[in-house]
């Protein structure tokens, strides 16, 4: 389908810095950064939708993929109406979704996935002491409970890991995630700068 919508995916334990990277990077130009976290946790929370994120959230646990998926149409559909994201000109960064496979499969419909960009972090105790930080930082109170965060890791071990062996092994990069943002993002953007150049030498029709 020629009206995917050309994407790159962040993908990478909890604490990595999917987050932190996207952010950075959909500060430019022809970037489009989109945290399905973040979608989540604009939910009114009185809401039966919220009712339900902070259902699973506060046990470290995966929203169910139906209700992801449905939340993330919802979204894109209202970024892409409202003229935040041109998909003629900008390359769609998506962190946190999709976190499961059944999830990658249902949406291969809207996605042509460019890129995976994994970035790896093995020392799980600094990925925790990083949750923790930001927790206190910008009062995240569903990153706070260490036992959560843990069983975070468990989550993402057992149903977001095997996406990585979903998407073809030619499109998957990895990037070492340790040491400070700014030394991770020159190794981002080794990866990424390249995809942009062609996007925006090649657009799409409008």
């Amino acid at each position: 389908m020629s009206d995917r919508y050309k994407c790159i995916l962040l993908v990478g334990a909890p604490g990595a810095g999917k987050g932190t990277q996207g952010k950075i990077l959909g500060s430019i130009p022809g970037f489009y950064h989109l945290a399905c976290g973040d979608v989540f946790r604009s939910l009114d929370l009185t809401s039966p939708l919220g009712k339900k994120f902070m259902e699973y959230s506060s046990r470290g646990e995966l929203v169910p993929d139906e209700l992801t998926v449905e939340m993330w149409q919802q979204n894109m559909h209202a970024q892409t109406v409202l003229s935040l994201y041109k998909p003629a000109q900008d390359l769609l960064l998506l962190d946190g979704i999709p976190r499961t496979v059944a999830q990658a499969k249902a949406l291969e419909k809207y996605l042509d996935v460019l890129l995976v960009l994994h970035l790896i972090c093995p020392d799980e105790d600094e990925m925790v002491r990083r949750m923790r930080r930001r927790a206190l930082k910008e009062n995240r109170i569903d990153d706070a409970d260490e036992k959560v965060i843990r069983r975070r890791f468990e989550v993402y071990r057992r149903e977001t890991a095997p996406i990585l062996n979903y998407y073809p092994a030619n499109i998957i990069k990895e990037v070492p995630a340790t040491g400070s943002p700014a030394m991770v993002l020159m190794s981002v953007l080794d990866v990424v700068a390249p995809l942009q150049d062609h996007h925006f030498r090649n657009p799409l029709n409008p």
